[in-house]
C-alpha cells in the first residue's frame, strides 16, 4: 500500500499516497532521522477501519515500512519515549492500542476505557517516568502507565470534547488540554483537581502545544482561525496572536530548534510557519495539500524538516524555504 511521488515546498517535497485513507496525525520518531508515523481513517473519520502507517523517506521518496489496521478509525499517534518499536494510537471506538514495529502484526494490547472517541494520545518526555495522556470527546483526559492494563487517573472537568492533550516537556507529571468548551486547561498528575483554567478563545480549541524553551509558554490553536500564545505567569491576555488562516486550526506544533518558532495546519488546506518574535510573524504559507490538513510534526533530528498529512490521502516530508537557512 502507498506510492512515493513529489511535491511542493522548500524544493520538494517527498510524498506517500495511502490510498483510501484520510491521514489524522503525523509523528516523527524520537530514534530513528527520517522515519515517522502516520494515523489514518476510512471515510474521513465518519466511518469504517484505521490504519498505521510506520514510512521512512528514502531519497527522493517516501517508503512504507509497515502498516497496521485497526476496526475504527484512528485519530493520533505518539511514540514511544523508551523503546524505539513502540507506538500508541488512539481510535474512533475509544481505544487506545499498543503497536510493536518490530512485529508483523498487532496490536500488543488494547486500552479500552474512553466511552467516545479517544481524539488525541501522548507519551510523557519527561526522563525517568513512563506516562501517557490520552483525550477524548467523553470530556475526560486518562494517565496511563503502558505497563499496566488500566488507567491510573481520570480528570474530570472539561464541559466539552477534548481533542488535544499534550505532556510539558519541561515540568514532570504536568499536561495540557484544549477543548471544544473554548478552555486551555494545565494539569498535575500529583494534584487533585485542575491547575489552571484558560478562556483561551471564544471557539473551540483544537489544539496546544508547549514551546520547547520557555516552560511558561504554550500556544492554542482554535475554530476561529487563530493561534494564541499564553504565558502560565498572567494568562489574563495572550502574548501573542498569529491570524492568517482561513479556516479552523487543526494542529500546531512549536519548533524543537527555535525558541520563538512555531507550525500550523489547517482546514484552509495549507501549513504555515511563524516566528512570533518578528513584526511580521508570517515567514511561510506551504499550499501543497487539497483537503483538510491535520498532522504535522517538526524533526527532533534534521532542523527544519517537517512531516504532515491530509485528508487527500497523501503524507508529505519537506523542508519549508523559510527553514533551509538561519532563522
Amino acid at each position: 500500500m502507498g506510492t512515493a511521488g513529489d511535491g511542493g515546498a522548500g524544493g520538494g517535497a517527498a510524498a506517500l499516497r495511502l490510498p483510501g485513507l484520510h491521514g489524522y496525525a503525523a509523528e516523527f520518531s524520537p530514534y530513528w532521522p527520517g522515519r515517522a508515523a502516520c494515523a489514518a481513517a476510512q471515510y474521513y473519520g465518519i466511518a469504517g477501519c484505521g490504519t498505521l502507517a510506520v514510512l521512512e523517506q528514502k531519497g527522493a521518496g517516501i517508503v512504507l515500512l509497515r502498516s497496521y489496521d485497526w476496526n475504527d478509525g484512528l485519530f493520533d499517534v505518539t511514540w514511544s519515549e523508551n523503546n524505539e518499536h513502540v507506538l500508541i494510537t488512539s481510535s474512533g471506538d475509544g481505544s487506545l492500542q499498543v503497536w510493536d514495529t518490530a512485529k508483523p502484526k498487532g496490536p500488543l494490547q488494547v486500552y479500552k476505557e474512553h466511552t467516545q472517541e479517544a481524539y488525541s494520545v501522548d507519551w510523557s518526555q519527561t526522563r525517568g517516568e513512563q506516562l501517557v495522556v490520552s483525550g477524548s470527546w467523553d470530556q475526560t483526559a486518562k494517565l496511563w502507565d503502558p505497563a499496566v492494563g488500566k488507567s491510573l487517573r481520570t480528570f474530570k472537568g472539561h464541559e466539552g470534547v477534548i481533542y488535544s492533550t499534550i505532556w510539558s516537556p519541561h515540568i514532570p507529571g504536568c499536561f495540557a488540554s484544549a477543548s471544544g468548551d473554548h478552555t486551555l486547561r494545565v494539569w498535575d498528575v500529583k494534584a487533585p483537581g485542575v491547575k489552571l483554567v484558560i478562556p483561551a478563545h471564544e471557539a473551540e480549541i483544537l489544539s496546544c502545544d508547549w514551546c520547547k524553551y520557555d516552560e511558561k509558554l504554550l500556544v492554542t490553536g482554535a475554530v476561529d482561525c487563530s493561534l494564541k500564545g499564553w504565558d502560565l505567569r498572567n494568562v489574563r491576555q495572550p502574548v501573542f496572536v498569529l491570524l492568517g488562516h482561513t479556516y479552523a486550526i487543526r494542529r500546531v506544533k512549536f519548533s524543537p530548534f527555535h525558541a520563538t518558532l512555531l507550525a500550523s495546519c489547517s482546514y484552509d488546506f495549507t501549513v504555515r510557519f511563524w516566528d512570533f518574535s518578528k513584526p511580521n510573524p508570517l515567514l511561510e504559507t506551504v499550499e501543497h495539500h487539497t483537503e483538510f490538513t491535520c498532522g504535522l510534526d517538526l524533526s527532533l533530528h534534521n532542523c527544519g524538516q517537517v512531516v504532515d498529512c491530509a485528508w487527500d490521502e497523501l503524507v508529505k516530508i519537506y523542508t519549508p524555504s523559510c527553514l533551509t537557512g538561519p532563522v
